[in-house]
């Protein structure tokens, strides 16, 4: 049974290695994702649309609302399963 688990560990690392080599440098400025527009529409427009002088924030809470408020909800859901996990029980 520990050679299985073992197994399963090492593809998965193997897996991850390899899927890896695709990903473009860390923090390189001429990616495909940084060259998009709606990137750069983002940096221009999101102080006048949202109102809000973080771009950051502007994108959390008002480009990606219901997105950050789904995250929230299991984030919410998870912490609350714990607690109910891990309370003490009056006998």
């Amino acid at each position: 049974m520990k050679a299985l688990a073992l197994l399963v560990v090492v593809i998965t690392g193997v897996m991850l290695i390899y899927a890896g080599q695709d990903l473009p440098p860390f923090g390189d400025p001429n990616t495909d994702m940084y060259q998009h527009r709606m990137t750069q529409r983002f940096i221009e427009c999101s102080d006048t649309e949202s109102g809000v002088p973080n771009i950051v924030t502007a994108l959390l809470a008002n480009y990606r609302g219901y997105d950050t408020l789904g995250e929230t909800t299991v984030i919410f859901t998870a912490g609350m399963a714990v607690m109910l996990l891990l309370r003490r029980r009056e006998t």
